[in-house]
């Protein structure tokens, strides 16, 4: 399958690099220690239109294929892998929304999530489920013409800087499973809802948090689709927002090659370069052929989506593939550094754990691994 990008992509791929290089990448490490991503970046994204732009015109989107949002995603990632965030929960949560809500649900929030002026949370995960995503305990009970929410979710990316949240929360008695589960649109200034945010390793720019629901009151027009409809909503989801965390991850990993080979060209030892010694320059080569390997996947998984075609399977290789691979070589450029790349001072030991991360987020191998698995064995019980 051919990836020739035409006009249009080259100019938003350069618009994103061009972004990155200029506004982004000078403050990636700021950003950690301030644990937040400034609005104002935000909305310069929006303008831009690098925040789903695959989203229809009538709602302020573009209407661009899926493996535009792919190219962003990874010249983003390149310069600051938490402000690719914006961009996969955007396309994410856009696509619920666009696809779910009423139409005048959708034309209050959609062009203003494109436009970078509020940002949407995903809340799927709970204390007790983790990966048993459709075991949901959060309820949401019908109350007239309002459901009243009550119940904890947690591990939720950008929770306390988020406007509003795509909620999945337990319609249907505890034993429905999957078929239980309705989502709904929530604002996150609503009465009764509180959060507390984690002190993790990495990705604290972009930041987790437990969401607290107290007797929160969500009007019936918020309920996205139909009850009982939740599930499967997210599942489609994720086949799109797993391949671009494949490229958003990719993007670093190979900003820190990039700096890695001009590193060995400048770098000295015992009279010559380090690129002189194929010891240092090897690991690197292989480097770059698993980057470039893993990204010809990402690029394929949203071709067949652009087609029409199926691609659960191959978003789930993109989405334990890409973050080990790109792990494994930002630890690599870090020892390529040498005791230089075991300075706070530079890039690469906070690239390994914003990345690692997500290897947990969205989905972790196992679960992939179990999806592809299910895809290949159609008829088999797994």
């Amino acid at each position: 399958m051919s990836f020739d990008l035409n006009d249009e992509q080259r100019a938003f791929q350069e618009t994103a690099r061009r972004f990155g290089r200029e506004q982004l990448a000078p403050g990636y490490q700021r950003r950690e220690s301030e644990g937040r991503i400034d609005r104002a970046l935000v909305r310069d994204m929006g303008a831009l239109g690098l925040i789903a732009p695959e989203l229809p015109e009538e709602f302020g989107g573009l209407g661009t294929p899926s493996l535009t949002s792919g190219l962003i995603a990874e010249a983003i990632g390149y310069a600051d892998i938490n402000a690719a965030y914006i961009q996969i929960l955007g396309s994410l949560n856009g696509k619920i929304i666009a696809g779910h809500a009423s139409p005048e649900l959708a034309r209050r929030w959609l062009p203003r999530l494109i436009a970078g002026e509020v940002i949407v949370a995903l809340g799927l995960t709970e204390p007790r489920g983790g990966s048993d995503a459709a075991h949901l305990a959060l309820s949401a009970r019908r109350d007239g013409d309002q459901y009243i929410l009550n119940g904890e979710k947690s591990s939720i990316s950008m929770a306390d800087q988020a406007d509003a949240v795509v909620l999945f929360a337990r319609t249907g008695p505890a034993d429905s499973g999957a078929r239980g589960v309705s989502a709904f649109l929530v604002p996150m200034d609503t009465h009764g809802i509180t959060t507390q945010r984690y002190n993790d390793l990495g990705s604290k720019a972009i930041g987790r948090s437990s969401i607290f629901f107290d007797n929160v009151t969500v009007p019936a027009g918020n309920r996205l689709a139909a009850e009982g409809a939740g599930f499967v909503q997210v599942m489609q989801g994720f086949d799109f927002s797993r391949a671009l965390i494949g490229l958003q991850v990719l993007g670093s990993a190979q900003a820190s090659l990039d700096e890695s080979w001009a590193y060995v060209q400048e770098r000295k030892a015992f009279g010559a370069p380090l690129s002189k010694n194929q010891g240092v320059i090897f690991p690197l080569a292989e480097a770059e052929t698993h980057v470039a390997a893993a990204r010809q996947l990402c690029y394929h998984t949203l071709a067949l989506r652009d087609a029409g075609k199926p691609h659960t399977a191959e978003a789930a290789m993109c989405k334990w593939l890409a973050p080990k691979t790109a792990v494994d070589v930002i630890h690599q450029c870090l020892l390529t550094h040498g005791h230089y790349g075991w300075s706070l001072d530079l890039p690469h030991q906070q690239r390994l754990r914003d990345v690692m991360g997500l290897e947990i987020g969205d989905g972790t191998a196992q679960i992939m691994k179990l999806i592809i698995s299910r895809e290949k064995l159609k008829d088999a019980a797994i």
